[in-house]
């Protein structure tokens, strides 16, 4: 556990998971390590790994998985709850969360969780305030400046950052996995934090065409080059002309 632990606190570190805000709300105190001259907070890692930890077996004790609500209107936390929801059997809601999901039986998508998970309690305002309507328990990822209002389990983190939102739900994913026993914690988990990381889609449209356009300047450029080479060797038949002329033989029968 103690391995696991190091090697987490180190992937966060290169997920820059404790970095904080210019902002700390009194609340979050307990959770900053220092400041830096620049007046950032940092956060506790190794806090913030047990409060991961803290969460895990909370949503481990929910024994039907859809039971448990993840929610993200941040679009950087959108792929995360996704990949979440896929692993564990949660109910994912990423985007727009629609105002009496909780609270108003007359709508369709009205539905009755015994557990919420929240991105950023700001950004999810209106999941917690009918969360705390309906007393349902909240998990929420916090950062320094975070409201601490109708959260039950607060995991100080970096929430701004695509990698650090990406890299907290995959080991969210990969504990609660390891305590209902489906993976043995001998072996690692073979899906790479980089599945959960969000992807720009302009970025992949441009790298679509990128790689589209290189293909075809490579397809393009073979048949040139073959027909150089073809050229060059249609030219070496000078040569051998040259080479079968007499007067290579000349100097040789002078010697003589």
């Amino acid at each position: 556990m103690a391995i696991t632990k190091e090697e987490d606190i180190q992937k966060m570190l290169v997920c820059k998971t404790h970095l904080g805000t210019r902002n700390c709300d009194y609340r979050m105190k307990r959770y900053v390590f220092r400041r830096t001259v620049d007046g950032i907070h940092i956060i506790h890692l190794g806090k913030a790994w047990e409060k991961l930890m803290v969460a895990a077996r909370a949503i481990v004790a929910i024994e039907n998985p859809a039971d448990i609500i993840v929610a993200s209107q941040r679009p950087y936390g959108s792929r995360a709850v996704l990949k979440f929801s896929q692993y564990t059997g949660a109910h994912a809601m990423a985007g727009r969360w629609m105002p009496g999901t909780l609270t108003n039986q007359i709508t369709t998508k009205y539905l009755e969780p015994r557990l919420l998970m929240v991105t950023d309690p700001r950004t999810d305002a209106q999941a917690l305030k009918e969360a705390s309507y309906a007393s349902i328990p909240v998990i929420a990822l916090c950062d320094t400046d975070s409201p601490l209002e109708s959260v039950d389990i607060a995991i100080p983190a970096n929430n701004k950052g695509k990698e650090s939102i990406a890299l907290l739900y995959w080991l969210l994913a990969r504990e609660v996995q390891y305590l209902r026993g489906s993976l043995s914690r001998s072996q690692d988990w073979d899906v790479m934090p980089d599945a959960f990381f969000w992807r720009d889609p302009e970025e992949l449209m441009r790298q679509e065409e990128m790689d589209q356009g290189f293909e075809e300047t490579w397809a393009a450029a073979k048949p040139a080059a073959t027909e150089d080479w073809n050229a060059q060797g249609g030219g070496g038949e000078d040569w051998g002309a040259q080479a079968g002329d007499a007067s290579w033989d000349a100097p040789a029968a002078g010697g003589a």
